[in-house]
């Protein structure tokens, strides 16, 4: 038998290496364009701010310093007359004269200056406090009553009760704030406390100020004219004689209603001797208004120790036939030597 060759085993080729990956060619620049520029937002037409209105709040400032100077004056002469026991309601007063009146309220010296404006610091003072507490307060019971609705909705009870818990709730979620009343009736509040504020500051200082020159009028140092009414005697029932110096009138012929001893007191008392250098008498206009002259005698210094002194005033009604003579002086004549 013919032996065939065995086949020789060829060697097996050693293993083949993955192909790196190639890097991959850069993509194809695009064309570069210039960044577009933000576009813009075509603008909205905007509502013009309304032009202020000048005139208007001059006209409402101007307003309100007239009424403030108004009852200023009208306070000031209340109390001036009342210390004279005289209703300024029953004088026949300008009205303008209540717009001048304020100046002796608050300009009248250096020392009234002072005590205006401190007044108007600590009213400035109180009504920022005031507005202060008011807010505070106002939140307190805003908290209180929601807390108490909150609670009051989320009891058992009233959950079972749908046609009652739903309005409660829908009522304890409304938002108030969202009218605009709303918002004018608290402006309102906090305007009337900054005005009920200064006018009790603009009637006290005038009040005090009419008191205390009142009282400066009714002495010795009065800057009120000193007067002599000459009469005749049927027209006048106090003064003398003025043949006599020295004899009182007679009140006969006369009828008193009301306290005649006011008239007793007065008769008995000698009004008119400017020469007792111990009790100087002068005589004090106080007002002439409406055909009516408004006399009153000077208090002494020992009268004027007495913060409850007042002088009386007489009220004579003015000739319309001329047989009245009123003299009117800066100063009282000077007692003979």
């Amino acid at each position: 038998m013919t032996a065939f060759p065995q086949p020789t085993p060829q060697p097996t080729p050693p293993p083949t290496p993955p192909p790196t990956p190639q890097p991959a060619p850069p993509p194809n620049p695009q064309p570069t364009t210039p960044n577009p520029q933000p576009t813009t937002p075509n603008p909205q037409p905007t509502t013009p701010n309304p032009e202020p209105n000048i005139l208007g709040n001059f006209a409402s400032i101007v307003g309100l310093l007239g009424t403030a100077l108004f009852f200023t004056g009208w306070i000031y002469r209340w109390s001036y007359f009342y210390y004279f026991q005289l209703e300024v309601m029953t004088l026949d007063l300008p009205v303008e004269s209540f717009f001048i009146v304020p100046i002796q309220v608050f300009l009248a010296d250096p020392w009234t200056i002072l005590k205006s404006l401190l007044a108007l610091l600590l009213t400035a003072l109180a009504i920022y406090h005031t507005l202060w507490v008011f807010d505070i307060v106002n939140r307190k019971i805003s908290a209180i009553v929601n807390w108490t609705i909150i609670r009051f909705s989320s009891s058992a009870r009233v959950t079972r009760i749908s046609w009652f818990y739903h309005p409660l709730m829908s009522w304890q979620q409304f938002n108030i704030n969202r009218f605009n009343s709303i918002k004018l009736v608290r402006s309102l509040v906090n305007e009337i406390i900054i005005v009920s504020l200064v006018l009790v500051m603009l009637f006290w200082s005038a009040r005090y100020q009419g008191i205390a020159d009142a009282r400066g009028d009714a002495g010795e140092n009065s800057s009120l004219p000193a007067v002599a009414l000459i009469a005749k005697q049927d027209n006048i029932a106090l003064g003398r004689k003025l043949d006599d110096p020295t004899l009182r009138l007679a009140p006969k012929g006369f009828k008193a209603i009301g306290d005649a001893g006011l008239f007793a007191d007065l008769s008995k008392r000698d009004y008119t001797d400017i020469n007792n250098p111990k009790e100087p008498r002068v005589w004090r206009l106080l007002l002439e208004r409406g055909n009516w002259i408004y006399l009153f005698p000077a208090l002494t210094t020992e009268q004027q120790k007495d913060p409850k002194a007042r002088p009386p005033v007489m009220a004579i009604q003015q000739s319309q036939s001329g047989d009245q003579l009123l003299i009117i002086s800066p100063e009282p004549s000077k007692p003979s030597k």
